[in-house]
């Protein structure tokens, strides 16, 4: 059977800032920048992660889309939606991932991928903090 893609947007809203916690605030001004501003700073983040696999003869899809809508909403935007990132989201406490756009893309892929189970694969998760600037992985 041939394979095909399926791609979702969702849209979410969190803040976030970078910052090492063995680092003094120099080293982490120096190394990130506006984004190591101890207030914190928001996005609006859209959000595209794409399935895939062989298309069902019998219905016509590579994914089950209510699936993936139901794994999106509960694993990404219920969790990220108006968070605090490091605040709200152990992942990105402080010391843990830093709330990159691409350790956020990577974290999202492994949420997806584990309500989704074997039945479909994630093949890549784009995320953009603004019109100009995403991230983008294929997980393995």
């Amino acid at each position: 059977m041939p394979r095909a893609t399926l791609t979702r947007r969702v849209q979410f809203s969190a803040a976030h800032r970078y910052r090492r916690p063995e680092w003094d605030d120099a080293r982490n001004a120096a190394t990130f920048g506006a984004c190591a501003h101890p207030n914190w700073h928001g996005h609006t983040y859209q959000c595209e992660v794409t399935v895939g696999g062989e298309i069902d003869p019998l219905t016509g899809f590579c994914a089950d889309l209510g699936a993936l809508d139901r794994a999106l909403q509960e694993r990404v935007v219920a969790p990220l939606d108006h968070r605090n990132l490091v605040l709200d989201v152990p992942a990105f406490a402080e010391g843990a991932l830093i709330p990159t756009a691409e350790n956020v893309a990577w974290w999202i892929a492994r949420e997806v991928q584990a309500a989704l189970g074997e039945a479909t694969r994630v093949l890549r998760v784009r995320v953009a903090e603004e019109p100009g600037l995403w991230a983008e992985v294929e997980p393995t």
